[in-house]
């Protein structure tokens, strides 16, 4: 997997002109797009086909999490245009939700597992109820999705590497709240930079806002892919 593929960019844009402007411009640079539930809601199916046509391959992140039949029809009906990569759904969701979320997508897409957000914090997870320390909730969620065959999980790199530990080499590691240097954290709590992410285990990065809000965006994509291979470099070594 080269670094074009290991960095997703972010479609956090609310109509699908802007989106479709993006790709265009960032199409050489990144190896996946994310839609996530604002553009999908906005857009639908139809601006998954169009990033597809124009060579974009498309991360469908809406964090599915309700009854397993409910989601099964969601996954479906998500992924019967195609041009979809991956599709998140909310491991809180539970095994019979994850291995149906899994059979109906079948070989159309992967399914990544999301752990715990990364807008969260120790607090504020303990506030809604959630078992801490974190950590240790992110690796058992993500031992259940990797049970339930996913394809991967949505962790943030603070957990990557306890991550990589319990699951070993198989499942990927999708990373948010990823943060060049020096950028602004936003509404996360638990970000990294590329170069940490990776090292920590990462396989895949999503990054949106330093990208998205730059003067140049594909000086800054190019920027990050750099930071990933000299990371992976420095983990062969």
């Amino acid at each position: 997997m080269d670094s074009r593929d290991r960095l997703v960019f972010a479609l956090d844009v609310p109509d699908g002109r802007e989106a479709l402007r993006l790709v265009d411009a960032l199409r050489a640079e990144v190896g996946a797009f994310k839609v996530g539930l604002e553009l999908f809601c906005a857009e639908g199916p139809a601006l998954v086909r169009e990033i597809s046509a124009r060579g974009g391959a498309v991360f469908l992140d809406l964090k599915l999490h309700d009854i397993p039949a409910t989601v099964g029809r969601a996954v479906d009906r998500a992924l019967s245009g195609g041009g979809v990569r991956w599709l998140t759904v909310h491991t809180a969701g539970g095994r019979e939700m994850l291995e149906t979320a899994v059979a109906v997508a079948g070989e159309r897409a992967g399914i990544l597992g999301v752990t715990v957000l990364t807008s969260l914090d120790e607090a504020g997870a303990a506030e809604a109820g959630l078992a801490v320390p974190l950590a240790d909730l992110v690796v058992r969620r993500a031992k259940l999705a990797a049970g339930c065959r996913c394809a991967g999980v949505v962790a943030s790199a603070r957990e990557a590497g306890a991550i990589r530990r319990a699951l070993g080499v198989g499942p990927l590691i999708v990373t948010p709240g990823i943060r060049p240097p020096g950028a602004a954290a936003g509404d996360q709590q638990r970000t990294a930079t590329p170069g940490e992410a990776i090292a920590a285990g990462a396989d895949v990065l999503v990054v949106g806002r330093p990208i998205r809000d730059a003067g140049d965006p594909v000086a800054v994509a190019r920027g990050i892919r750099g930071a990933i291979e000299a990371a992976r470099e420095g983990a062969v070594r």
